[in-house]
């Protein structure tokens, strides 16, 4: 006996994949071109530059403080309900929960885990390295700072890059990565871009961040972007072992398996014709065998006059004398 197994959501999933096992063509890789090595060098100098002016309490320091006395919060107190919750569009849980949601429609759709693979590796990347300079360098955030004028490095804290603009730059941005369009990659890029700006500045404008943990939270979302071209094939590779996996672990997904165990011994039905008739019952002592009527064979409709009787031949009433048959007169007596 064989039962058939309800496929789950995850079997649909793979389904939908296996339908068209290679990429589309119309949607391209990113390569590392000579003009993204260069921006990519460009970006990393002025990433290190910004580090150094820090370091040193030069200029920038200084419009950090300035920037700081003002208080953009007081001066514009109007907006300050809406930035804080445009200020969301950089935290990461969010806005990680948004992305992949619309990259994973994405998968569906492509018929290719690489959006959801790419958001993964972009992520990793970024806690990786801003993560790493946030702790190495310690930098103390305005509401925290000790002396006037200082750089408040190596005091502790972790603002210095801005996590937030990072994260609003790699989260936002890795939509445009992955376009399939150019023009859908302009348009994508400029949103990313004016949403990522928006949020750095929001930082500033609560006194969450210095002016140049901005910056540099700017240069280094720019920077993963810049690189994930070198880890393509990662990605490929991954999603490779992914499915290969999934083709180890459910070889027989959507097909008919058979049942944990037998119930019974199995019965065989076969056709009437090939069934043996059964023995005649023996007659009753004193009574004759009462065999029973044959039955018409099937073919067309008939009347009921026609139709053969279904009870024995011969009435089981006694005999009447005086009963006559309906439709005649009777006799004169």
């Amino acid at each position: 006996m064989r039962t058939e197994r309800k496929p789950t959501r995850l079997d649909r999933v793979f389904a939908r994949l296996d339908r068209e096992p290679e990429r589309p063509a119309h949607i391209g890789v990113p390569r590392m071109s000579r003009h993204r090595v260069v921006l990519f060098g460009a970006s990393l100098a002025f990433y290190l530059a910004i580090v150094w002016a820090v370091l040193i309490t030069s200029w920038l320091v200084r419009l950090d403080w300035q920037v700081m006395f003002f208080r953009p919060y007081q001066q514009w107190s109007e907006i300050h309900a809406f930035v804080d919750y445009y200020v969301v569009l950089g935290q990461r849980g969010p806005t990680a929960v948004m992305v992949a949601a619309w990259l994973g429609w994405r998968s569906w759709r492509q018929h290719t885990l690489r959006p959801l693979l790419a958001l993964g590796v972009s992520l990793l990347l970024l806690n990786v390295t801003v993560g790493a300079a946030k702790y190495g360098m310690g930098r103390l955030g305005p509401h925290y700072a000790t002396e006037i004028g200082s750089n408040e490095m190596w005091l502790g804290g972790d603002i210095f890059p801005s996590g937030h603009t990072a994260n609003a730059v790699v989260t936002w941005g890795i939509l445009a990565y992955l376009a399939s369009t150019p023009r859908a990659r302009r348009w994508l890029s400029a949103l990313s871009a004016v949403t990522s700006l928006g949020v750095g500045l929001s930082t500033v404008y609560i006194g969450t961040h210095w002016l140049s943990d901005v910056i540099l939270g700017w240069v280094a979302g720019l920077l993963i972007l810049l690189a994930l071209p070198w880890f393509e094939p990662v990605i490929a590779r991954s999603e490779a072992r992914i499915l290969d996996l999934r083709d180890r672990w459910w070889p027989g997904r959507g097909r008919t398996a058979p049942a944990a165990g037998p119930v019974g011994a199995p019965v065989m039905l076969g056709s009437l014709a090939d069934r043996p008739d059964p023995a005649p019952e023996p007659p009753h002592a004193g009574r004759s065998p009462i065999r029973p009527p044959a039955r018409p064979a099937p073919g067309p409709y008939a009347s009921r006059a026609e139709r053969s009787p279904l009870t024995p031949a011969g009435s089981r009433r006694p005999p009447h004398s005086e009963r006559h048959p309906r439709g005649s007169s009777p006799a004169t007596r």
